[in-house]
């Protein structure tokens, strides 16, 4: 696997998401910009679905930044540590809009969802909630 650059961070992380949904049979459309409110759009079996991806780099930073109040409840999350320090295939966290509300710490002007808070069988590799 290529070296993924870390100021590449949130566009690969979308890209894998994308490919894993192809993969899982969901048509995929991708949007582009920096300020969306939305980054992929899914669809299979007549089911739509919102998709916002928060990526890091590698297992070492403290998590995904994301402000409590700007997560929707019919969102689908899927945060992705890209393992860019190891080389080795991204993981995968898949939460509903509400199980990421109530999991992110807000700090005043800004929010974390800890990679501690959501490593887990209930949320690592779950895309079986879509």
């Amino acid at each position: 696997m290529a070296e993924i650059q870390s100021s590449s961070t949130g566009l690969s992380g979308e890209y894998f998401v994308a490919a894993e949904l192809l993969r899982r049979g969901y048509s995929v459309g991708i949007t582009m910009g920096n300020a969306k409110a939305i980054d992929i759009l899914a669809e299979k079996n007549d089911k739509q679905f919102i998709i916002q991806v928060k990526a890091i780099y590698k297992k070492k930073n403290n998590g995904w930044p994301i402000i409590k109040d700007k997560v929707h409840s019919d969102h689908i999350y899927v945060f992705v540590n890209l393992n860019g320090d190891k080389m080795t295939e991204p993981d995968y966290f898949v939460c509903t809009g509400n199980e990421t509300k109530s999991k992110v710490k807000q700090y005043g002007t800004r929010g974390v969802l800890s990679l501690s808070s959501i490593n887990d069988p209930q949320f690592k590799g779950r895309w079986d909630k879509m």
